[in-house]
Order: structure tokens, then C-alpha cells, then sequence
């Protein structure tokens, strides 16, 4: 994985929309965060599911999630699952070095990714 090019921070713009990232890896979850506060987005982490669903509940809106597939306790597709349920007009990205499960919701990302693709996935999602 590599961080946001200097072209990609040049390019960076405030943004109003707000992501969630939800890893139970500290350093993955931090850098997806960094890159993304990098080029404008307001952001928000958990480290598991179970920490996910209060943020997405509180008085200010999440608009993506960026979430892991596998982890502790609650997978990111059970996750997505309650998201769909809850707050449908939350967009999913599931992130995983396995394969994806064949019931995930959402847009999915293979790890190793470079944080360029993630910056423009998320892009062509929010603008």
C-alpha cells in the first residue's frame, strides 16, 4: 500500500461528506483515515462493528463506511447487513485480503490496495 501522491493532495478539496472507517487493525485504520482526511473528507473510526453502530446512529450523519470484512465479534458483512437495514442510503465498501463473501453488501476493495484506488473509489461514490 502507498499513501496519497502529492498530485492526489494538490487535488484535494473540503468536503462536507463524512466516511467511517471501521478495522480492527490500528495501522490500516489509520491510514485509510489519514488519506482520506487528506484529500478533504471529514472522517470518523472504529475498531470493530460493534463500535461502528453508535457513530452511524448519532446526531450526525455518516454517509459511507469503509469497512473490513473479518474481524472480531461483528464482520463487516453483518455490518453492512445492519446498515442496509438501518440507514440504507449509507454506502458500503468492504475491504479484505480474502476473497469476498458471497453475501456482502456494498462495493468491495481487495487488499493490498494502493490508497489511490480508495481515494477514487470514494470520489466516484461522493464526488
Amino acid at each position: 500500500m502507498s499513501g496519497v501522491s502529492s498530485r492526489s493532495r494538490q487535488a484535494s478539496v473540503t468536503s462536507h461528506h463524512r466516511i467511517l472507517v471501521v478495522d480492527d487493525e490500528a495501522e490500516m485504520r489509520a491510514q485509510v483515515a489519514e488519506t482520506l482526511s487528506d484529500i478533504g473528507y471529514e472522517v470518523a473510526t472504529a475498531a470493530s462493528g460493534e463500535e461502528a453502530l453508535p457513530i452511524l446512529a448519532g446526531d450526525r450523519a455518516v454517509e459511507m463506511v469503509i469497512s473490513d470484512v473479518r474481524m472480531p465479534g461483528m464482520s463487516g458483512t453483518e455490518l453492512s447487513e445492519q446498515i442496509a437495514r438501518r440507514w440504507p442510503e449509507v454506502i458500503v465498501v468492504l475491504i479484505s485480503g480474502t476473497h469476498m463473501p458471497s453475501a456482502a453488501l456494498g462495493r468491495f476493495l481487495r487488499k493490498p490496495f494502493h490508497m489511490s484506488e480508495l481515494a477514487e473509489l470514494v470520489r466516484a461514490e461522493l464526488g
